[in-house]
């Protein structure tokens, strides 16, 4: 497998214009499930897989596990800016050096824990909104563009996949 494969083992995230009621159901589906499955792969990390990256120069096993709890974070702080908030600005942040603030180091069990958490309160959440919630954005201040909350949503099932890809291949 090439480098730019194990970048991106399921492609790049390819958003869509609009998204059906059903996709956006399905893809709530994906954000409720995913900490489940992210939970059964990291029973099966060692120490030694927990700090083997998963390509040339890419991040460890130990700082997927936390990017994504870091990331999630993010995104579900976004959702909620976006429902109360008129098209708020929301706050970018480095992810390269989150992936490496002193904690990191730690056990990601603490990490999968929070993603555990975290995901019954998002679904939660989207569960709730109407077709109208879906259509609110917020602006990203790297790219100065609006993103709906429909986008946010189907983002965020294929990030979550996409880095259980990544944690698969350093099991591979």
């Amino acid at each position: 497998m090439y480098d730019a494969d194990r970048q991106y083992p399921l492609g790049k995230f390819s958003p869509k214009e609009n998204y059906t009621l059903e996709e956006i159901k399905e893809n709530i589906g994906k954000i409720e499930s995913f900490p489940e499955k992210i939970n059964q792969v990291f029973q099966k990390f060692t120490t030694t897989l927990l700090d083997t990256p998963y390509r040339k120069d890419g991040w460890t096993g130990r700082q997927v596990f936390h990017h994504l709890s870091d990331s999630h974070l993010n995104a579900y702080i976004r959702c909620k800016w976006t429902l109360t908030e008129d098209t708020p600005v929301i706050k970018a942040y480095n992810e390269k050096a989150w992936a490496e603030t002193s904690e990191i180091s730690g056990d990601p069990v603490l990490s999968v824990a929070l993603l555990m958490v975290l995901h019954q309160k998002w679904a939660m959440l989207l569960r709730t909104l109407s077709p109208a919630d879906f259509q609110k954005s917020f602006i990203h201040p790297e790219t100065n563009k609006a993103v709906r909350l429909d986008r946010l949503v189907a983002l965020y099932a294929w990030h979550g996949e996409h880095h259980l890809a990544h944690l698969n291949l350093i099991l591979s």
